[in-house]
């Protein structure tokens, strides 16, 4: 024979009286139903499923949870440079310290360097004109909960930078 599957049950609702078998850890809003999870953490990230009985029949509907960290602080580090034919090609590389399911994209705030800063992950292959005073590019990192900014400027064709 198989094992009977098991579920922990959260909290149980029976004629304008509830039970919280989670105290402390759930609270549950009972003018609206809503179930909230206290201190959300990546181990809360499962499927549940929220049940009415009424007599004989079972209405049952799956929530997945996702749970998501933040994307904390970017770094841009320069994986290369050099001086090719009067214009510079830098290889960027732009990455968040923590944060989960992060994307990644490369954009300008200048109207007249758009089509260089253009990128859809975390390496930007930055190509310019020598001529152009300065670069300024945008890496952007963000998942379903949060988003963060970081500019990279340009001023001259060198490693420091």
């Amino acid at each position: 024979t198989e094992d009977p599957r098991s579920k922990l049950v959260l909290l149980k609702y029976w004629n304008g009286n509830y039970t919280n078998y989670m105290e402390g850890r759930t609270r549950f809003h009972k003018q609206n139903f809503s179930l909230e999870i206290l201190n959300t953490s990546r181990q809360d990230r499962q499927l549940y499923e929220y049940i009415v009985s009424q007599g004989s029949e079972e209405k049952v509907w799956q929530i997945q949870l996702e749970v998501y960290e933040p994307v904390s602080s970017l770094s841009i580090q320069t994986l290369g440079w050099a001086l090719v034919n009067g214009s510079c090609t830098v290889t960027l590389n732009c990455t968040a310290e923590r944060g989960d399911n992060v994307s990644y994209s490369w954009g300008s705030r200048d109207a007249g360097t758009v089509g260089l800063c253009s990128g859809h992950h975390g390496v930007l292959n930055l190509s310019y004109p020598l001529h152009n005073a300065s670069v300024a590019c945008v890496c952007t990192a963000s998942n379903p909960v949060s988003r963060q900014v970081l500019a990279f400027n340009s001023s001259q064709c060198s490693y420091e930078r």
